[in-house]
């Protein structure tokens, strides 16, 4: 079985493979149901490892093992192999997020949070400032502000951004709401679709002039973007300084229709 190198690796990460496993399944799944003597001709894997990847690839359940003399193994087909990975990894990440939730209860946590306090209390506030590289790192802190915020947040952006980041900031915004944290949103864009948004979720967002794009949370900790909306990398830079986010938030109002 001529295997191109360049599936071996691609099917290896995806599936969290080593070469040899990733080698030994192809060749399951070409056939069917082998014995170990045939997976090593097909593999070309060494016959002295191809009963521990066997025995490995049926552990992670990618094969089963068809009893009788010889024992053979018999393929799993990919479609299950991918639902049973995508359960593996939701089940894990829900017990992760338990752990992580139970965490601020224990003592080391609280620990961690008195290193800090004690850490930021001497820094002047314009240290307080960071430059955010990619989609995910920028999302993630805006959770983080939301999730800061004790009396109100401000959002401007154009109407596109808003709504392709609207599965990070509706809920978001409803989790504001029912805590009773103001919430100020401006877009620039068409009324018309400006219209469609505030139908669509329920929304107040007001049109602005403004073309930026930025949050402010209290005005005091602000993060906006410097890069065009529609860049391939995107960049924020994020400032926890009360006169600058005052400023930016003077500048919004005055900005508004």
């Amino acid at each position: 079985m001529i295997v191109k190198q360049e599936l071996v690796n691609k099917i290896k990460d995806h599936f969290s493979l080593n070469i040899y496993e990733t080698k030994v399944w192809l060749a399951l799944l070409s056939k069917g149901v082998v014995s170990a003597g045939e997976t090593a001709e097909l593999s070309g894997v060494p016959r002295s490892r191809t009963y521990d990847v066997l025995e490995s690839l049926a552990k992670r359940g990618f094969a089963i093992i068809k009893i009788g003399k010889p024992v053979k193994y018999i393929a799993v087909e990919p479609h299950a192999i991918i639902e049973k990975i995508k359960s593996n990894v939701l089940t894990e990440a829900q017990e992760k997020v338990k752990l992580l939730g139970k965490l601020r209860e224990r003592d080391e946590y609280k620990e961690l949070e008195q290193l800090y306090s004690a850490g930021i209390s001497p820094v002047k506030a314009e240290d307080l400032s960071g430059a955010l590289k990619g989609k995910t790192h920028i999302n993630s802190k805006l959770r983080d502000i939301f999730g800061n915020a004790k009396k109100e947040i401000a959002i401007c952006t154009s109407v596109q951004d808003f709504d392709k980041r609207s599965r990070i900031l509706l809920p978001e915004i409803e989790k504001l709401k029912k805590s009773n944290i103001r919430v100020k949103i401006a877009l620039n864009g068409q009324e018309s679709d400006i219209r469609k948004i505030n139908n669509k979720h329920k929304l107040n967002a007001k049109i602005t002039s403004n073309k930026g794009r930025f949050i402010i949370a209290d005005k005091r900790e602000s993060l906006f973007m410097i890069t065009y909306e529609h860049s391939d990398e995107e960049i924020g830079l994020w400032i926890n300084a009360p006169y600058f986010s005052e400023a930016l938030n003077g500048m919004l109002n005055f900005s508004l229709r």
